[in-house]
C-alpha cells in the first residue's frame, strides 16, 4: 500500500481511479468516488465528503488526476487532497492523489 499524499507520476497507477479534471473537477470527482446526493458542489463541500467516504467500501482510496489545468483552483485542489491524505493517514487508512504529469510540471513528490 502506498503511503497516504499527494504525488505526481508520468501514468495513472493501475488500481486508481482515473479523474479528468480538464472542465469540471469538483464535478468529476464527485461521480469518481460515487458522492452522496446530500453533497453541496463546492470547495467545502469537496472536503468534507473526501473526510468522510463512509459509502465507500474501500478503507483506501487511490485517485489519479488527468488533464489538469494550471490556475488558481489546481492549488486549492491540491491543498484539499493533501489535507485530506493527512487526516485518513492519521485515521489509520489510506489516500492517494496522483497527478498524471508527464511533463513535471507540477511540484509534488513522484509517486514511491
Amino acid at each position: 500500500m502506498m503511503p497516504s499524499g499527494v504525488y505526481r507520476s508520468d501514468v495513472a497507477p493501475a488500481e486508481a481511479a482515473e479523474i479528468d479534471l480538464g472542465h469540471e473537477p469538483i464535478e468529476a470527482i464527485a461521480r469518481a468516488l460515487q458522492f452522496p446526493e446530500w453533497f453541496g458542489g463546492n470547495w467545502d463541500a469537496l472536503e468534507d465528503c473526501l473526510g468522510d467516504l463512509s459509502w465507500r467500501k474501500s478503507a483506501s482510496t487511490v485517485l489519479a488526476m488527468k488533464n489538469f489545468q494550471r490556475n488558481d483552483d489546481l492549488g486549492i485542489l491540491i491543498d484539499i487532497l493533501s489535507s485530506t491524505a493527512q487526516f485518513w493517514s492519521e485515521q489509520g487508512g489510506s489516500f492517494v492523489a496522483v497527478f498524471v504529469d508527464p511533463k513535471r510540471e507540477l511540484d509534488l513528490p513522484a509517486l514511491p
